[in-house]
Parts: structure tokens; sequence; C-alpha cells
């Protein structure tokens, strides 16, 4: 209701408006058109999440043009879109045809009343509309009332991952137009708040610092479903996955059984895993406080003499990176424009992720030591298109994306061997993970934990960093694990913790369409912002089937505890530009 009554408040207003030209043939037909087209846009929102849905696991709101603002490929990849889902196209065509039909069954008897009963008659009925419009608006009535917003769908659902399914997605555009504010929040005094949890990571030990050179590879899409070594325990212990090259790199190298993003979208991942900065609500760095000064790995880096760079095989300016990376302190950005040999191109997105890594090892190999690289792969994007030479060259799966996986990892096996012969190699620390999770096929990731799993590998060929562990780890880690690696010897700020400490009261962090979903230990609890809503024992129930909030109190009292902790850290730091250490 609320969202018809956005759509439809010119066309309402238009309609009940006093004045006898209402009865006009042109101004019906304007009026036609005009309900007809703005209601049109309204389905296209609602088609377009049909397919973006399964991408994002919510709703598009006011955010989605600003994530593509810089891409120069918009008209290429709107003919891939109509190309893969001609037939949402159709359905759309059958159904605005259908719409026009009804429409035109409901006519306006052009016959004007007329004389000052009629039009103190009409003049209440307009009060009467745009009362009960702005209370179907709002959602209720009466000075207790808030304006509804995406967060009310939570009433009507068994768990948050269903919210989506009651909203809509021109309510969600509408009601996230005006930018977002957060409120600060006081649940405990400074000294309490900082014992319990404190984005400022201190020195913890004495050893001198490592001048390790860091290379930072985020691959697009890579869920850890499709990793076959982190998933020993599917189709009975017979999954293989199809990342050959990455299982043999874990094998090598330092891993985490629970690894989780932070958020959903490429421009989620790079102020998480560069800035150690979530995004809540909304992107970061297309919010209001993406001005605030900020710390990175590559500034604190960059302090210390390192060279910094970021790759990426787009057009520059692409999904912001350019913007974001320079904020950030890296210095040199690489991107399609720089990347000079012709005939690379994929069409769609900007060059192959092979021979683009082979432009970044050598690219690396001018570099003084030592450097910081974060590298951004492409070619596991929708439309998941191979190259010629590589098409029924690697195994295919019931996901699309999971074939271009296998390519994606052959272009990471062929770095590495390219990378081994140069002089920096054994000196290098080497940490591969995802942006975000994508679509789902077995039953363990299609709930809101296997939504946010990704792959996190660290790998260091000059030493002897090897292991798994099952510690609860996150992308806002890397940067806290990195440093306390190298034995940095300063302060610096991030959101994450450090992934070899000891300290077991270390949480993961994600939000989704409203809820933080806050991992500890064993269990995940939701919250809606305000209150806890469910929690969820890992361990004992996978699949998410049991909510146990009423049963287990106290676990969800001590959880509950540190999400305050984080929350009053997260938005009162935002709201006083306090993102670095002092």
């Amino acid at each position: 209701m609320s969202a018809l009554l956005y759509i439809n408040s010119l066309f309402l207003l238009l309609h009940i408006i006093p004045f006898s030209f209402r009865y006009k043939e042109g101004y019906q037909r304007f009026c036609k058109w005009l309900f007809i087209i703005t209601n049109s846009i309204g389905v296209l929102a609602n088609f377009a999440d049909f397919v973006y849905f399964k991408y994002t696991l919510k709703r598009t709101t006011a955010t989605f043009y600003s994530q593509f603002v810089n891409e120069q490929n918009k008209f290429k990849l709107l003919i891939d879109f109509f190309r893969d889902y001609w037939y949402l196209v159709v359905l759309f065509g059958v159904f605005i045809w259908l719409f026009i039909k009804l429409y035109d069954l409901v006519l306006v008897k052009p016959k004007s009343p007329s004389g000052w009963p009629v039009f103190a008659l009409h003049t209440a009925f307009m009060v009467v509309i745009l009362l009960a419009s702005f209370t179907g608006v709002r959602g209720g009535w009466g000075s207790g009332t808030r304006p509804i917003t995406l967060s009310n769908a939570g009433e009507y659902v068994d768990t948050p991952d269903q919210m989506s399914l009651v909203l809509n997605t021109p309510f969600c555009i509408f009601r996230t137009l005006k930018a977002s504010k957060l409120k600060l929040l006081h649940y405990y005094e400074d000294g309490e708040l900082n014992a319990i949890y404190s984005p400022i990571h201190l020195p913890a030990d004495t050893g001198k610092f490592n001048k390790l050179n860091v290379v930072f590879l985020i691959i697009e899409s890579l869920g850890k479903e499709h990793v076959g070594s982190l998933n020993t325990d599917l189709d009975g212990g017979k999954y293989k996955g199809y990342t050959p090259f990455i299982d043999s790199l874990i094998s090598e190298g330092y891993t985490f059984t629970q690894s989780y993003a932070n958020g959903r979208k490429s421009i989620d991942a790079l102020p998480s895993i560069i800035s150690g900065i979530p995004s809540i609500r909304e992107p970061f760095v297309l919010s209001i406080y993406s001005g605030n000064k900020t710390s990175s790995i590559a500034k604190v880096l960059g302090d210390e003499g390192y060279e910094t760079a970021f790759f990426h095989g787009a057009p520059n300016g692409s999904m912001g990176f350019s913007s974001y990376t320079h904020l950030a302190g890296i210095k040199h950005y690489f991107g399609q424009n720089e990347y000079k040999k012709k005939g690379d191109n994929d069409g769609t997105w900007g060059i192959w992720d092979d021979p683009f890594m082979q432009y970044m090892a050598q690219t690396m190999n001018t570099f003084r030591q030592p450097f910081f690289s974060a590298f951004f792969s492409l070619s596991s994007h929708h439309p998941f298109k191979l190259p010629e030479e590589y098409k029924g060259k690697f195994p295919k799966g019931p996901l699309p994306v999971q074939e271009i996986f296998g390519y994606t990892d052959m272009a990471l096996r062929n770095f590495f061997k390219t990378a081994s012969a140069m002089p920096w190699y054994k000196n290098t620390l080497f940490v591969l993970c995802a942006d975000h999770a994508t679509v789902s096929y077995y039953p363990e990731y299609q709930n809101i934990p296997g939504y946010f799993s990704i792959p996190i590998v660290l790998y260091y060929p000059g030493g002897n960093l090897k292991g798994k562990s099952d510690k609860l780890v996150q992308q806002l880690d890397i940067t806290p694990t990195v440093l306390n690696y190298l034995h940095y010897d300063k302060p610096y700020f991030s959101f994450g913790f450090d992934a070899f400490s000891r300290d077991a009261h270390n949480f993961v962090v994600n939000n989704n369409d409203g809820n933080f979903s806050f991992y500890q230990g064993d269990y995940m609890l939701v919250n809606d912002g305000k209150e806890s809503i469910a929690l969820y024992n890992l361990k004992n129930d996978r699949l998410l089937q049991h909510n146990i909030l009423n049963q287990e109190t106290l676990t969800a009292h001590k959880m509950d505890r540190y999400f305050k902790a984080f929350h009053q850290q997260y938005n009162n730091r935002m709201i006083g530009d306090q993102l670095t250490a002092k």
C-alpha cells in the first residue's frame, strides 16, 4: 500500500482536485499515461530484482545507481542482461500490455458536475483521500506510529532472510532515498565500552617490524562453497569443488574453516578488507560518512616506506574503486587504462583475469621492495563468460559461475608460477579471499552464514605459516592479522581482530537487509538494530531450523553485550569522525 501510494501520488492528486477540467478528454489521457508509466517503472523495479536479488540477497535500494555510476559499459551490461534474461523482458512486455488493457476497462465519464455544493463535497473528499493516503504511506496513524521502513517486514517473517518476500522494491527505493544517518548510542560509558571492545589496536609484542611484501588477492564472488578442501563433508566426502589450485594453496598455507565476508556486494568489500571498516545498512563509500578521515593497511605500510598499488582489470573508475583506493592511501592504480595490450578484453567488464594477473606480476617486479599490492578479479562476474580458447576446458557444475571459477583458479596458478621466479616472491605474504559469496547450490549454504561464507587464506612461501583453524574470521580481520604478523609496532585502527590472537572474545558481524548477524563462538545472534530476534547454534543447527533465543538466555545476553559495544563504537565513531588511531 505504501509503495502504491508513493508511485501514484501525483496521479491521485490530479484526480481529486475539485475542479471540472478533470473531466476533459485530454486531461484524462494525460492521467492515463502518467499512471501507466509510473506504475510500469515500479513493476520494472520488481522485475529487475527477480534476477538481482540472488546476488545481493536484498531488495534493491536507492544506492543502486550510485554503485554503477562510474561504469563505462552500462549499455553493454544492459544488452547482456536483456540477452540472458530475455524471458523476463517478454514477460514484462506482456504484463504492461495487460496493464493498459485493464486500465481501459475503467472509464471516467466526460460529464462535468458543477455548483458550489458539488465543489464543497469534492473538496471534502479530497481532504479525506489525502489523509487516508498520508496514513497509508506512513503505515498507520497517531503520534506513536512511526513511518514504516524496511525493518517492519521483520514482524511478518519467521527468519530475517525472509524479509525480502514481504518487502517490494519500489518501497525499498523510496524509503532509502534520503541519506541514512546513524544515531549516537549510549549503552556504556567510555571506560566500560573500551574494556569490552575497542577498534584501536596497540602493539602486542616487542618483535622487530618485519617488512615483508604484502599482496591481497580478492576473487570476485568466490563463496566458500566452491572450494573443495573447505567442504570435505559435502556429498558424503566426495565433493571436489572447482578450485584445485586454491586447494593446493590451502595445503601449503594457513586458512580458517569459519571465515566470512562482511557484505554481499563488491562495493562493500574493499573498505572491510583494506580499511577495516564494514558497511552497515548501506555501502560505506556511498554513505554520508565516506568523507571521514580513515586509516588503512595501505596508509600504515606506506608510512613505513612501502610502495602501494591496486590492480583491477576494469575501466578506471569502475565500481568507484579508483576513488576509494586513492582515499585509502594507495599511490598507484593499474586498470584497463594502463593495460596497453589489445585483444584481452572480455567485452563486458574488462581484461580477462589470466592476462591481467600476468601483467600484475610483471608490473610488481618493477616495484621497489617492500611493497603492498591488492588485486581484484573480475572474470567470475555475471555474465560468466570464458575466453574462446578455454571453453570446455573446466568442469561445469549446477551453477554457471562454477565453470568460471575453474578459469580464475587457473589464472591464479599461472600467476604464482610467474611470481615464483621473481626475486620478491619468497619475501611476500599473500592473502587470498573473496569480495563476497554468490548464489548457492547446497542447502548448507542457503542460509545467512552460508550467504556470507568465503575462503580466507594466508600464504608465505618464505616462511612456515601453515595450518588450519576453526576460529571465527572475517574480512575485517585481515588487516589486523597481517599487521600483527609483521610485528607492526604502532597503534592503528580497525573494527576487526587479529586472527592469530588467543583471545576468544572475538566476533564476526555482517549486515544485510537491515539486520545484523553477530557470530561468536558456536552461535549466531540476529539483531534488528534495536533488539535481538533470533539465536542459533551453528555447530548443532547448521541449517538454522531452531531459534533458541528464549532457551539460551545467558548466551544471548553475553553476545548482546558485545554486539551493543560494537554497535556503539561503530555509530559513535562514524558520527564523530574517529576512524583513526591517535
